[in-house]
């Protein structure tokens, strides 16, 4: 795994849009009996996402999560899409690896995995993985828990059959993945049932240190082949770059002239957020969250810990802006805003959301998503929202849970 390598033994409980030509629908699996699924799991895939520290890639930043307060949570995702696969094709049969890899997911999903005997490392690394997907050549689909680095290690195992991401990463740019792990085991069960074969979609990724630094430049590596259900696929980011000179501007203008006296707002990352720190004159961060009261910068690139202190007892507002190409409010790169955060929020105030008109038309009418991993929590943005797009602009958008189901 390029992204999210592990550190310390931290084991999992024991629990662009794809193009728009598809191969002929497959007949799973060929023989005619059970549905085999490969399922691998990057353990600490998403680990630095609530503790701030925008990614999770090397050593140092896991064990720095740790000490922050963070846990691995791409097990509990990865069970999430077994559940809804069983529930749906009881007689699928799992493919993976023991342990924190796969099997405990597996387990606390109700299956009774099959085991590859491969000893993975501590818990595992990018050769784990690569080495796992070439000895799972007879599976029919091959389920991956984690982010982007995770789908470049995917990638250079050479999977001979179609593959499926379950979003487990801090940042999820790459078009390989399902919106949430509930759709990876939904478009499974129905893999070569009811897909329309499979399409190509990009692996993109980019480095670490540089997006510390606030440069973003996302390079794309290469495509996987994934089943063909283009609206439950997340779909490749989409940088801002087409956006009208001044768009930002405009947008952090009308947010500031709303702000109401004695209220928190939580800036959430991207240059459209950073816009309405730099309007307020404060040096705010461009890919962390902040939290502004009154003019002033209350705290500056916080962790999902100190937010949940900041905002209690305060009227609240989290500023979020939408990914380009994907819709995600909520889920993506902003996990210091967890469910719990979330929740205090939506009941002392609420969600604004930034967008220029472009990047709401790029989205071709699909709805804003949110992916907390909380059902419940995602159920208090759901409705419709007044998205702001300018000075004195906004729009009514759709917002919903990325768990809710929805025609392929």
């Amino acid at each position: 795994m390029t992204t999210d390598r592990p550190a310390a033994p931290a084991t999992s409980p024991p629990l662009s849009a794809p193009a728009a030509s598809a191969t002929p629908p497959q007949s799973v699996p060929p023989g005619g009996g059970d549905l085999l699924v490969g399922l691998i799991v990057n353990p600490v895939a998403g680990i630095g996402g609530p503790a701030g520290l925008k990614g999770s890639d090397g050593p140092d930043v896991q064990r720095e999560a740790l000490a922050r307060g963070s846990s691995p949570r791409a097990g509990d995702r990865a069970a999430q899409a077994v559940r809804t696969l069983l529930a749906r094709r009881p007689g699928t049969r799992i493919l993976t690896l023991a342990g924190p890899m796969g099997e405990h997911s597996a387990r606390a999903a109700g299956a009774v995995p099959e085991l590859l005997r491969l000893p993975p490392g501590d818990p595992s690394s990018p050769r784990d993985t690569t080495a796992a997907v070439a000895a799972m050549k007879d599976v029919d689909l091959l389920l991956f828990a984690g982010g982007d680095g995770t789908a470049r290690d995917v990638l250079d195992g050479s999977p001979s059959c179609p593959v499926l991401g379950v979003p487990a990463g801090v940042k999820v740019y790459s078009g390989c993945f399902a919106v949430s792990p509930a759709t990876a085991g939904d478009m499974a069960a129905g893999f070569g049932r009811d897909t329309a074969g499979t399409v190509e979609a990009e692996v993109v990724d980019l480095d670490e240190e540089a997006y510390r630094r606030g440069r973003v430049g996302p390079r794309l590596y290469g495509t996987l082949r994934v089943p063909a259900a283009r609206t439950r696929l997340s779909g490749r980011k989409v940088g801002s770059s087409s956006a009208a000179p001044g768009s930002a501007e405009g947008i952090a203008r009308e947010v500031v002239a709303r702000m109401r006296p004695g209220a928190r707002y939580v800036l959430g990352p991207g240059a459209t957020t950073m816009a309405v720190g730099r309007r307020l004159g404060l040096a705010t961060t461009l890919l962390g969250v902040d939290v502004v009261q009154d003019g002033e910068l209350v705290a500056a690139d916080v962790t999902e810990r100190q937010l949940a202190d900041l905002v209690d007892g305060w009227e609240s507002h989290a500023v979020v802006s939408v990914i380009g190409g994907q819709g995600f409010v909520l889920g993506r790169g902003n996990q210091q805003i967890s469910p719990a955060v979330l929740k205090k929020i939506m009941a002392s105030g609420g969600l604004v959301v930034l967008a220029t008109q472009q990047k709401l038309a790029g989205l071709g009418g699909r709805p804003l998503l949110a992916d907390t991993g909380d059902p419940e929590a995602d159920a208090l943005v759901g409705g419709h929202v007044s998205v702001i797009t300018g000075y004195r602009e906004s729009a009514m958008y759709r917002i919903r849970s990325a768990i809710e189901e929805f025609p392929a």
